[in-house]
């Protein structure tokens, strides 16, 4: 038996389809180049070959040779381990922003190196004071009348920042919620997220069960999952679903030999990576692969909401710090392995090791003690807005306090007050939110007051009193005010140095992803120049041996 005739032309002509599909392939390329999140495709191709070739194509004393080429897929150019490395320094290069988002927003707040600060305040107040220690000018209603008002700048600067420091709280509560914004908060966008994976998921399935590869679908795909890992942190696996799996993923001959793998396209599965209140790391699932449930209608994706600290009542942004995130679980139709029905992420509950959404939950919540959190391992390591809220209320209180001690002179009842609570004029409760001028002093039924016959030794004490450093922890009030604003700035300063740092990292990790995921024009002209002369040579070939059948055919004709 010899060779067939037309085995030639078959070999050539599948060495022309694959060039063809390659330059396909290659002008896809092209014209997505630009296109974000779009991956370079490739031919995979192998050498033609069956089981049995010499009883097709030649007998037993004849040396076989190949068959062509194959065609086996398109696929893309990823490499999943750069996928996850991107992930995982996206949470923390996010988590890092957020922060230093939030931390910008105190900055302007806390700003003392400007004419215009709390400490400069301060000062003023001790210079008037100061001048008013001449007889002359202590019993002067004009200099008590600059002294009133020193202090009430002193107020309003404390008013000012406690309204903006609120502010600042209730927009980091927005930023997580939505709620009074016009737009989207972080629950909001990861709801949507995962709903679109969910979606995208039982598509791109019923696409490959139907021999369509949805590459483009599954560029879609990894562009949530980038946007995704920036929120919360994430993990994804890649799975055949129950019917196809264990030895359900192969096919037998009529022996029960093994004689090929079940070409079933595989599930993806998005779970959440956290750390418990017991200090365990766990994961949720989030999106559960393409599985409906039995009436096809049911949702494969969980969702977040927004609740309380009761996780009763839905939080409000009168109250940012009470917050608590519940996180609901995919629906389990196929036994897959499930943590707990829900979880919560709060000040005692579950947190996570990066993403935008720990760092709005960290600065509503925490107030940097150093110590670990009440109820779990978490420690309370972040600086956040009830820290500084609560150091400009402790200045507010100790500096009011002061000030009305010694007007009163430790006399009973004290009613020579300067400074007073605004909402109702009383000293109980002041905090730099309230904290004004008292209705007597500025109705001048108050004044500064005597100490015994001598209104100056009222005004030294005051002036002692703004040098005194016992009551704030070895500080003055203008001291304190500059180490509150030096903190926040060395805050700043090392959440920059650790955003600038992760950044380059992750821009690092993109480049790699890039040099290998990404269109290179340079690349693909060579490819297409490649291509070109391996269709030509093909081609060539077949007009080869199309002369030398017709050769064959015309010197063995009749």
């Amino acid at each position: 038996m010899v060779r067939a005739t037309f085995s030639g032309f078959n070999t050539a002509l599948s060495a022309l389809q694959a060039n063809q599909k390659r330059l396909d392939i290659t002008g896809q390329n092209l014209s997505n180049m630009n296109t974000a999140g779009y991956t370079r495709q490739q031919l995979e191709a192998s050498s033609l070959n069956y089981t049995n070739p010499v009883s097709h194509y030649s007998n037993g004393n004849e040396t076989a040779v190949g068959f062509g080429v194959s065609m086996n897929r398109v696929s893309q150019i990823r490499d999943p381990y750069l996928d996850i490395q991107y992930r995982s320094q996206s949470a923390d290069c996010s988590y890092t922003n957020r922060l230093q988002t939030a931390l910008n927003s105190l900055s302007k707040v806390l700003d003392e190196t400007t004419i215009s600060g709390i400490r400069q305040a301060f000062d003023d107040v001790q210079s008037t004071l100061t001048s008013m220690q001449d007889p002359a000018k202590v019993s002067d209603p004009i200099y008590e009348s600059e002294l009133r008002t020193k202090m009430q700048s002193v107020c309003n600067l404390f008013n000012q920042a406690s309204r903006q420091i609120t502010q600042a709280e209730q927009n980091e509560f927005q930023r997580l919620t939505g709620e009074g914004s016009s737009e989207q908060g972080d629950v909001q966008k990861i709801n949507d997220i995962l709903r679109q994976i969910g979606d995208l998921n039982v598509q791109i399935k019923r696409n490959q069960v139907a021999g369509h590869p949805s590459l483009e679908l599954q560029d879609e795909r990894n562009l949530l999952l980038d946007e995704l890992s920036g929120y919360i942190p994430v993990e994804t696996r890649y799975y055949k679903d129950v019917a196809h799996s264990g030895n359900n993923a192969y096919d037998y001959d009529a022996n029960g030999a093994v004689i090929g793998k079940k070409d079933w396209p595989d599930d993806l599965e998005v779970s959440m990576n956290y750390i418990d209140a017991q200090g365990k790391s766990q994961k949720l699932i989030l999106v559960n692969g393409s599985d409906l449930g039995t009436d096809g209608l049911t949702k494969n994706y969980g969702q977040l909401s927004v609740l309380k600290g009761d996780r009763q009542t839905a939080a409000s942004v009168s109250d940012p710090a009470n917050i608590s995130i519940k996180f609901e679980k995919a629906p389990s139709y196929n036994g897959n392995g499930q943590a707990a029905a829900d979880v919560y992420a709060e000040l005692k509950g579950i947190h996570f090791e990066g993403g935008s959404l720990q760092a709005s939950l960290d600065m509503l919540q925490k107030t940097g003690t150093g110590n670990v959190i009440n109820g779990s391992t978490a420690v309370d390591d972040v600086r956040g807005y009830q820290y500084y809220s609560e150091k400009l209320d402790q200045l507010a209180s100790t500096f009011a306090n002061s000030m009305n001690d010694i007007n009163n002179n430790g006399k009973n009842p004290k009613d020579q007050n300067l400074l007073s609570n605004s909402t109702n004029d009383s000293t109980t409760g002041i905090t730099a939110g309230n904290i004004g001028i008292s209705k007597g002093w500025t109705s001048g039924t108050i004044h500064i007051s005597t100490d015994g016959t001598n209104r100056t030794d009222t005004i030294l004490d005051m002036i002692a009193a703004m040098k005194d450093t016992k009551k704030l922890n070895g500080k003055t009030f203008a001291d304190y005010m500059n180490n509150l604003s030096t903190q926040l700035a060395s805050d700043s300063s090392s959440n920059q140095t650790a955003l600038k740092t992760g950044t380059t990292v992750l821009n690092s990790i993109q480049d790699s992803r890039d040099s290998l995921s990404g269109v290179s024009l340079d690349e693909e002209a060579t490819n297409m120049m490649a291509y070109v002369s391996a269709y030509n040579a093909a081609s060539r070939l077949m007009t080869a041996l199309d002369e030398v059948l017709n050769t064959l055919i015309s010197n063995t004709g009749a």
